[in-house]
């Protein structure tokens, strides 16, 4: 596909909850509006599976889908709230995801062809982060994107 021939950028940001991610939404709200971009609100839902009586539960699976609801509710009210600071409006879409955070992000953003993608970072400690690892920093690893880092 030519330059010319892709009309509409698309943005990609994920997240969580956290400040951090709030953050993300607006600031990946604000560079969509000034381009002109349509802005893919995405939250991970990570499943982790119980064995129970020799079958495989996925625990809270219906709370935790809600919940995911929730976080990209408001995440899309914050993109909005973003885009009417610039007296603009912004086209936004919400998606939830499953698997492992930062192979769900890298993958849709790859299958969904967006331009770029949006993350917060919470900065844990270096200890922490040795032993969890960083969604941020994977996902950059494993983007064919741009990835804008927001802490």
């Amino acid at each position: 596909m030519s330059v010319l021939e892709h009309t509409c950028m698309q943005y990609l940001v994920a997240v969580d909850g956290s400040v951090e991610s709030d953050q993300a939404v607006t600031y990946a709200a604000a560079h969509a509006v000034k381009l002109g971009a349509t802005l893919e609100i995405v939250h991970v839902l990570e499943p982790e599976t119980e064995l129970i009586d020799g079958e495989i539960v996925l625990p809270g699976g219906d709370r935790a889908t809600d919940i995911g609801e929730q976080v990209l509710n408001r995440a899309r009210q914050q993109a909005v709230e973003a885009a009417s600071d610039h007296d603009d409006d912004i086209d936004t879409d919400t998606k939830l995801l499953t698997g492992r955070p930062s192979d769900a992000i890298a993958d849709y953003a790859d299958r969904a062809d967006v331009d770029a993608i949006y993350l917060g970072h919470r900065g844990l400690s270096e200890k922490r982060e040795q032993v969890v690892g960083s969604v941020a920093k994977s996902v950059v690893d494993k983007a064919t994107v741009p990835v804008t880092i927001i802490r």
